[in-house]
């Protein structure tokens, strides 16, 4: 969600600044524009940092022989922990 509405900012501040050619006297919306852009940019890197650090997940494969069967047995486990765990 922080990632979309990142690009949303950036994107609408980007449409103020270089696109939008009509002068009010009360507010300057190429600063606007601007603020906007560097709010985006700081939300999309905000939302990157967090997806990136979501969750850690360590996968472990152990294979051994069937000492009845004498077949090859494979098992796998997954594991995934929260980042906010502490250990």
């Amino acid at each position: 969600m922080s990632i979309g509405a990142g690009i949303l900012l950036f994107a609408i501040g980007a449409i103020l600044a270089f696109a939008v050619n009509v002068q009010v006297d009360w507010v300057n919306l190429d600063m606007v524009g601007y603020i906007l852009m560097a709010a985006g940019a700081v939300v999309f890197i905000i939302g990157l940092v967090l997806v990136m650090r979501r969750r850690q997940v360590a996968s472990t494969t152990r294979t051994s022989v069937d000492p009845v069967a004498g077949e090859r047995v494979t098992q796998r486990s997954t594991s995934a922990t929260p980042d906010d765990t502490t250990i």
